[in-house]
């Protein structure tokens, strides 16, 4: 069975990301408290976009936001959420606001690392789905996040606002990758 399933396995092709496949298109790191981090410009010659981070923020338990185009609409952002502590797990899902789609909590105590990927970024066609993996460890206690967005738009995406009413601290980092 072994032979076959190798023979099987080379068939595969085309949808397996590979490192060569992400360019970085840009990178912040926060030097004084900011409250959003914004990456505007962006060249539409992707066919998806990944924005990786770690950060804090100078109060507990605040939503980042994702904000696109600038589109400041409620009603065109919507999230889903997968939540475990260690100890339980939980989902809820809520419409948006116009700070843009909650995709992930900053803590003071622990830096939360996040990989966000919003796919088909600049397919006029369709709306736009962003997921996101993030977690932070406060030496013992802390959260795993996964979330699910959805923008109504179906412009192309040239500019992501990343929000937090609280600031991001010193030392944030983000970094904007172009998947080819």
């Amino acid at each position: 069975m072994t032979p076959i399933l190798g023979i099987m396995a080379s068939q595969i092709s085309g949808h397996l990301a590979t490192p060569n496949n992400y360019e970085s298109i840009a990178t912040v790191t926060v030097s004084t408290a900011v409250s959003s981090i914004t990456f505007s410009s962006i060249p539409g010659t992707y066919k998806h976009l990944q924005v990786r981070g770690v950060g804090k923020s100078v109060a507990s338990g605040i939503w980042v936001t994702l904000k696109m185009n600038s589109d400041a609409t409620a009603a065109n952002y919507y999230s889903h959420r997968l939540l475990g502590n260690g100890s339980a797990a939980s989902a809820s899902s809520a419409a948006g606001s116009t700070a843009g789609a909650d995709f992930t909590t900053f803590y003071p105590t622990g830096s939360t690392a996040f990989v966000t990927d919003i796919l088909d970024y600049t397919d006029t066609n369709k709306k736009k789905t962003v997921r996101t993996l993030s977690g932070y460890d406060a030496n013992g206690s802390g959260e795993f996040n996964y979330m699910s967005n959805l923008w109504q738009g179906t412009a192309a995406i040239t500019t992501l606002t990343f929000g937090n009413t609280a600031n991001f601290e010193q030392y944030t980092h983000f970094a904007l990758y172009g998947v080819k």
